[in-house]
């Protein structure tokens, strides 16, 4: 056969990249999920997080020229990393002892639904810039879309207390 004699061009098919690589993950979460459980799902998922949350900590510095972020300015690249992946993260206030941010818009879009292990990539990103750059981070992820939410609201303490993930620089 030296032709495909029937084109799929014109289809009313809607994958692209982005949809497939959402359903990817969904999919390898959920599968995790199932075979080894929530807890180690996360932990695995939290693995990658902390990878990427290293190399984009280096990447913010290095557009800040500067070896360590200050904390407006990590509060800056936590909602612009975000941005970048299409989320919808704002900063919902700052003080001394913690950044809280909130978001309307999740990376995964509805393939986050169900899947709460996909949200340790926002923690570890989160923690892993902060901590590296403050010292020190706990990240609360007090409310998920994930957990069927209507938003997030993600609490990055800058002090040791209970609630969270605790990350060290």
């Amino acid at each position: 056969m030296d032709q495909v004699e029937y084109s799929f061009a014109d289809s009313p098919i809607t994958r692209d990249r982005d949809q497939f690589l959402r359903e990817l993950l969904r999919e390898l979460a959920g599968i995790l999920e199932d075979t080894v459980g929530l807890e180690e799902a996360a932990g695995f998922i939290a693995l990658v997080g902390g990878r990427i949350g290293e190399m984009m900590d280096q990447e913010y510095r290095r557009a800040a020229g500067t070896a360590r972020l200050e904390a407006r300015q990590v509060a800056a690249a936590l909602v612009d990393l975000k941005a970048r992946i299409e989320g919808g993260f704002s900063v919902e206030s700052m003080a001394p002892d913690r950044i809280v941010l909130v978001n309307t818009r999740c990376p995964f879009g509805r393939y986050v639904e169900g899947r709460e292990s996909l949200c340790m990539m926002t923690s570890n990103v989160f923690g892993r810039l902060a901590a590296n750059n403050l010292g020190y981070a706990r990240v609360e992820l007090a409310q998920t879309q994930a957990r069927g939410d209507p938003g997030c609201r993600v609490i990055v303490h800058l002090q040791e207390g209970d609630e969270g993930l605790e990350y060290f620089g």
